[in-house]
């Protein structure tokens, strides 16, 4: 299904490029999950994007419509982060994919965009919309069956390369030497000249199409099959289509049947390279170099001419990309000409000087399946002319041009990370391919020792010694910190003469960055380079300044942690731990709070025993507040005072109300209780401005249980609550829920709580806990969940043993 989608996309649009985003299990970031063209690893550090990401794709899947940039300007005005990062000339359109209100991901393409393009027509939109929405109704399916796992951070993108013509043909034959009958596919027919009708099935039919001057090769093929059991590769001239005579090479083998008939087989191929052969003859013989490079960028091709321009030998390179394996080619500068051309799909040049003194021209010519690099000497020495001023010079330090890309999208990362896991998470994605390192990690202080954060690397043990240390321990980690300067190690030899004894762990170079907020020291940032690195200015001065940034975002990062720790306890503190047991009558509730912050809000429930079953309340108190968990938690109490006094539910929900009008609180309430007799299956229910219950029988029939409804609870001190009575038939589930679960902005609330019902009858799990946890797969996945949810299901089950369970 990905794959399809990714290659419709392109071919509907006539882009160069798809992808698809599927949110995470968690819903707060969506996923790379396809990709078309131009492949992830390109751009790198957006396979995992969070939902409020100023990203277009991000912001399709946020607002569900879509989002299209006719060219590089748009996307500048827009867009300016992404701009900055991505500087090319180059479209895109990112739309939704959808299964009816549900958004599941989003689906974006790319284009070359010249200035002035006008981008895609309004049919191409159409058309990309309906792909997602294909796309979308097909993985509905598969998650209502539980067949479709939500991805994250581990999940590798499946790649589809773009679609590129294929000069070599193959034919495979069965050749009965004794007869001269000969089998063939329809490729070898091809091959030949002749459509499958003509091909009469004998060898002397396909002798007839090749060149008289070959056909004591065709014959020796034969012969030695029959004398070695084998036939080497012979070269023929046959003739095609179109008259013209064409070399192929043919070859084969004698099956080892063990019986004299077997012997008189020959099975084999025939090998049509087309223009291939010719044309790569004739690039050999050029004396310029020529080369090809996957969409990635690494070599799958290269002549002679370009194995002695680069003075390189081409099985040392071949499958690596050539700034990775040349440090005269390491600058981002000429990474970034290749990211430029790929994503922008126009061909673009530059000078590099090869060591000591060569300067070669590279042009680069991109199509959708790959670069074709063409390189010309141009003397030695010769610099630039004042035009070609802005090429790097290999004298100058590098720009860096890369890096800063990466540090911009640093910046980003750090002002959404909210978590000190997340902190640590963008500082690997954007440092380590910014600087070339292979290993981070970061240290944070702990009552007066380094402990660990987060780390990314090979060996996640490269820093275990680091661990626990004290700050006045003679350690780099440490001593980095305390003066507050960073530490730039460029050797094993480096570290051994300033700190003797301190393991390597395989690392050969080092940076640590002192992470200083506020004047208060947070923590140590540490990169490693497998190999000797020497840090020039401009990196050490990027880095250095980075320090601060980290540590900022750390600081926040680790203030929210505990906040967020100590809200989240408190409103825990204030919910039921475990349910009673009550007989013939499992019980299970559930409790989710709202993604927009540390505010904890008011929405409860509970269960309490009574001597003939038990009374069942959930209620929200409005707002999200310290104040409103307070009040929610005296109102449970008070609830439970009116039930173990005996009182019946439209007395506890008066009295209830009458109290919280003199807590002298402008808060207002809603409610729901239920008491409930398990020996007879009837209940009597009062609603005080709550949503209404819901009942499904043992058939599946589910419909809203209609109450007689009061006014919220701290509207009215004198309100009435009148009872309801209902009975519960065997084997019926009923559903007590907070509005947070069927409120959706733009939508009436009876839409929601009409789409619960219809979850509940269709639904199916094996016990009540399951069917809690179904019916809140989709509130738990949205990283947008703007309320707290609340959900209490009970299964009146005569004759069975009691549960109960609470989460």
């Amino acid at each position: 299904m990905l794959s399809a989608a990714v290659v419709s996309a392109v071919q509907e649009t006539s882009a160069h490029a798809s992808s698809v985003f599927l949110r995470s299990g968690d819903g707060s970031a969506i996923v790379l999950v396809a990709a078309c063209g131009t492949p992830p690893s390109l751009l790198g550090g957006w396979r995992l994007i969070p939902v409020t990401s100023g990203i277009p794709v991000a912001a399709a899947y946020r607002s569900g419509r879509t989002v299209h940039l006719a060219d590089a300007d748009e996307t500048a005005q827009r867009f300016p982060q992404l701009a900055m990062a991505v500087p090319y000339a180059y479209g895109s359109a990112s739309v939704p994919v959808r299964a009816g209100s549900d958004i599941l991901g989003a689906l974006a393409v790319v284009w070359p965009a010249p200035p002035g393009t006008a981008g895609l027509s309004k049919t191409q939109l159409r058309h990309l919309r309906r792909v997602a929405n294909r796309l979308g109704s097909s993985l509905a399916v598969l998650e209502a069956r539980g067949e479709l796992p939500a991805p994250d951070a581990r999940t590798i993108p499946i790649e589809v390369p773009a679609a590129s013509p294929s000069g070599v043909r193959v034919g495979l034959f069965d050749w009965h030497l004794g007869t001269g009958a000969l089998a063939g596919d329809d490729e070898l027919c091809a091959i030949f000249g002749l459509t499958p009708e003509e091909f009469d099935g004998r060898a002397e039919t396909l002798e007839s199409r090749i060149h008289p001057a070959d056909l004591g090769d065709f014959h020796a093929v034969a012969r030695n099959a029959e004398e070695e059991g084998r036939a080497s590769a012979q070269r023929l001239r046959v003739r095609g289509h179109d008259g013209r005579m064409r070399p192929v090479e043919i070859w084969g083998r004698v099956p080892q049947t063990g019986d004299g008939e077997g012997r008189r087989h020959l099975v084999g191929a025939v090998l049509d390279p087309g223009a291939g052969s010719r044309a790569l003859a004739a690039v050999e013989r050029l004396g310029d170099g020529v080369a090809s490079l996957d969409p990635d960028g690494r070599l799958t091709y290269a002549n002679r001419g370009f194995e002695q321009l680069l003075h390189v030998d081409v099985e040392d390179v071949l499958g690596r990309c050539l700034w990775d394996v040349l440090p005269w080619l390491s600058d981002p500068a000429y990474e970034d000409r290749h990211r430029a051309t790929v994503v922008s799909q126009q061909s673009t040049s530059f000078l590099a000087c090869r060591p000591p003194d060569q300067w070669l021209a590279f042009t680069l010519f991109p199509a959708a399946d790959g670069v074709t690099v063409k390189v010309t000497g141009r003397g030695s020495p010769a610099p630039p002319s004042t035009t070609q001023a802005a090429e790097p010079s290999p004298s100058a330090e590098p720009a860096r041009l890369g890096a800063i890309y990466h540090v911009l999208q640093l910046g980003s990362g750090l002002t959404e990370a909210v978590t000190s896991q997340q902190v640590c998470e963008v500082v690997a994605d954007q440092l380590l391919p910014a600087f070339g390192g292979r290993h981070t990690a970061i240290f944070v202080v702990r009552e007066g020792r380094m402990h660990l954060a987060g780390h990314a690397d090979h060996d996640a043990g490269f820093l275990d010694w680091l661990e626990g240390a004290p700050l006045y321990a003679h350690l780099p980690g440490t001593e980095a910190l305390t003066s507050r300067m960073p530490l730039f190690i460029e050797s094993q030899q480096d570290l051994a003469a300033a700190y003797p004894g301190t393991p390597t762990g395989g690392v050969h170079s080092w940076v640590y960055i002192p992470l200083i907020a506020s004047s208060r020291p947070v923590g140590t940032c540490v990169l490693g380079f497998d190999e000797n690195r020497r840090f020039t200015a401009n990196e050490r001065g990027i880095l250095s300044a980075l320090g601060g940034l980290i540590a900022q975002a750390l600081e926040r990062a680790r203030l929210y942690d505990e906040e967020f720790a100590v809200a989240r306890g408190l409103q825990h503190a204030l919910l039921p731990h475990r349910l009673p047991a009550v007989p013939d009558v499992r019980i299970t509730g559930r409790y989710l709070p709202g993604t927009g912050g540390m505010d904890i809000g008011g929405d409860w429930y509970d269960v309490i025993k009574t001597p003939h079953g038990a009374s069942l309340v959930i209620g929200d108190v409005e707002g999200h507040s310290v104040a409103a968990a307070a009040t929610m938690g005296q109102l449970r109490s008070v609830v439970r005072a009116f039930v173990g006094a005996g009182k019946r539910p439209g007395e506890v929900v008066a009295g209830t109300n009458r109290l919280l009008g003199d807590l002298d609180t402008e808060l207002l309430a809603s409610c729901c209780y239920l008491q409930f007799d398990s020996d007879t299956g009837t209940a009597v229910a009062v609603r005080a401005g709550h949503c209404p219950p819901l009942l499904r029988s043992a058939d599946g029939t589910t419909r809203v249980v209609h109450l007689e409804t009061g006014a919220l609870l701290g509207a009215d001190p004198a309100a009435d609550y009148p009872e309801t009575e209902l009975e519960l038939p065997p084997d019926s589930v009923l559903a007590l829920y907070t509005d947070g679960l069927v409120e959706e902005v733009g939508a009436d609330i009876d839409v929601g709580i009409d789409r619960l019902r219809t979850a509940l009858a269709h639904t199916s799990a094996s016990t009540l806990d399951e069917l809690a946890d179904r019916l809140l797969v989709k509130a738990r996945r949205s990283a947008d969940r703007a309320d707290d949810i609340a959900l209490l299901l009970a299964e009146y089950s005569p004759g069975n043993a009691p549960a109960a369970a609470g989460r």
